[in-house]
C-alpha cells in the first residue's frame, strides 16, 4: 500500500490583513502545502508555533505587540522552526532587525512583491523558498535566554586602538558564507582579539535589496571596523578591517587592489565566494587563508581548493554547527579544507594566523 505524503504545514505571520490573505491564497493554491495558522502579531505567532508545530513560518518583521525579531528570537530559543522572513523593510534600522533575525536563526529573507514583477513570478519564488526553507534542519539558538546585547559595541563608540606589531607571512583572510552566515560571521568577528591586524575579505550571500546595510550592521555589533568594498581599494591599507562585497558585484583582488565587477553569476551567485577565493589564490598563494562557512549549494568549494593547492590555509565549518551543511560539505568532499572546525573554534584558529606559529596551529598545507 502506498503511503500518503503529508502536506507541508505553514504558519503565516503578517499584520496587514490584505497581504496576509494574499500569502495564504498563494500557499493554499499549492497542492503540497497547508496553511495551519495565521497571526497578525509576534505574540500570536509564538502561540501558534507552540500549538501547531508547523514545518515552516513566514515572518514579517514590523508587527504590533511583539516584533518579528522578538518572535523569531523566542521561537528559535524555545521551539526551533524554519523561518522565512518576508519583509518590505529597506531602511537602515529595519534592515538591522532583519540581520538580527537571521543571526537569531531565521533561515532566509524574501522581499515582499513590489508590483513590478512579471505575472506569477513572485508567487513562484515565494512558494519555492517556503519549500526550500522547510527542508532546513534548524538548531536551537539560545539568544533569547542570554544577555547578548552586553557584547555589542555601544552606539558611537570608537574602535579600540590596535597596537602595531609585525604581521606573519599570512597576508589576508577570505571568508565566504551563505544561509546561516550572518550569525556565523558575527560570532567569528567577535572572537578575534583587538590586536588582530590581518585584512578580512567577506562574501556573504543575501537576497537583494537586503544586503545594503550588512557592513554597517556587522560594524555596529563588533569592535572591529567593517566596511563595504569600493572599487580600487588597496588591500594593504585595510589592516585589521573587514571588507564586505557589495550586493550584485563580484569582488576580486588584483595587483594588491580590490576590484568590483558584474561578470556572470557563478552558481547563481553574484557576489560569488569562488570568484573571490580564486583571485586570492592567484594573488597571495601560500600567504592566503580562507574559511568557508555554512551555506546552501557549492559556491566557494572550488575556490577553497585553489587556495589549498597554492599552499594557503583552508578551513571549513563542520556539519554540527552549520545551519546548512552544503558549501562546507562540498569543500570537504573535494579535499579543499585542511581543517574542518566547529564554529566556536574558527575564530581562535584565524586569530592564530598572525602569530609566528600560525602554520602549525592552522594545519599544514597539503
Amino acid at each position: 500500500m502506498s503511503q500518503i505524503k503529508s502536506k507541508l504545514r505553514v504558519v503565516v505571520v503578517e499584520d496587514s490583513a490584505t497581504v496576509r490573505e494574499n500569502l495564504i491564497a498563494i500557499l493554499t493554491a499549492e497542492p503540497g502545502i497547508e496553511v495551519v495558522g495565521a497571526a497578525e502579531d509576534g505574540k500570536a505567532a509564538i502561540e501558534l508555533c507552540l500549538q501547531m508545530r508547523p514545518d515552516v513560518i513566514t515572518m514579517d518583521m514590523m508587527l504590533p505587540m511583539m516584533s518579528g525579531l522578538s518572535a523569531t528570537e523566542y521561537i528559535m530559543a524555545h521551539c526551533p522552526t524554519p523561518i522565512l522572513v518576508v519583509s518590505a523593510s529597506i531602511n537602515r534600522g529595519e534592515l538591522f532587525k532583519i540581520y538580527e533575525a537571521l543571526a537569531a536563526g531565521a533561515v532566509d529573507v524574501l522581499e515582499k512583491p513590489t508590483g513590478l514583477e512579471a505575472s506569477g513570478e513572485w508567487e513562484r519564488r515565494f512558494v519555492a523558498m517556503v519549500k526550500l526553507v522547510a527542508k532546513i534542519r534548524v538548531i536551537t539558538h539560545p539568544r533569547a535566554r542570554l544577555t547578548a546585547l552586553a557584547a555589542r559595541k555601544p552606539a558611537g563608540a570608537a574602535p579600540p586602538a590596535v597596537p602595531r606589531q609585525p604581521l606573519s607571512s599570512c597576508s589576508v583572510v577570505a571568508i565566504g558564507a551563505s544561509t546561516g552566515g550572518p550569525g556565523a560571521v558575527l560570532q567569528i568577528l567577535r572572537s578575534l582579539p583587538a590586536d588582530f591586524r590581518l585584512p578580512i575579505l567577506l562574501v556573504l550571500h543575501i537576497n537583494e535589496p537586503f544586503g545594503t546595510a550588512l557592513a554597517d550592521w556587522l560594524d555596529a555589533q563588533t569592535t572591529r571596523q567593517v566596511i563595504h568594498a569600493r572599487d580600487g581599494m588597496p588591500v594593504g591599507a585595510m589592516t585589521g578591517r573587514v571588507v564586505v562585497a557589495p550586493g550584485d558585484r563580484h569582488m576580486v583582488v588584483r595587483q594588491g587592489h580590490l576590484l568590483l565587477n558584474r561578470d556572470p553569476e557563478r552558481h547563481s551567485c553574484r557576489p560569488s565566494v569562488d570568484v573571490l577565493f580564486e583571485s586570492v589564490a592567484a594573488e597571495y598563494g601560500a600567504a592566503a587563508a580562507a574559511c568557508l562557512l555554512t551555506g546552501m549549494g557549492r559556491d566557494g568549494a572550488l575556490g577553497l581548493l585553489q587556495i589549498r593547492r597554492a599552499g594557503g590555509i583552508t578551513i571549513a565549518q563542520d556539519e554540527a554547527t552549520s545551519v546548512v551543511y552544503g558549501m562546507p560539505r562540498e569543500a570537504m568532499l573535494l579535499g579543499a579544507a585542511a581543517d574542518v572546525l566547529a564554529l566556536g573554534d574558527i575564530g581562535p584558529r584565524i586569530a592564530a594566523l598572525q602569530r609566528s606559529d600560525w602554520r602549525t596551529l592552522a594545519g599544514a598545507a597539503p
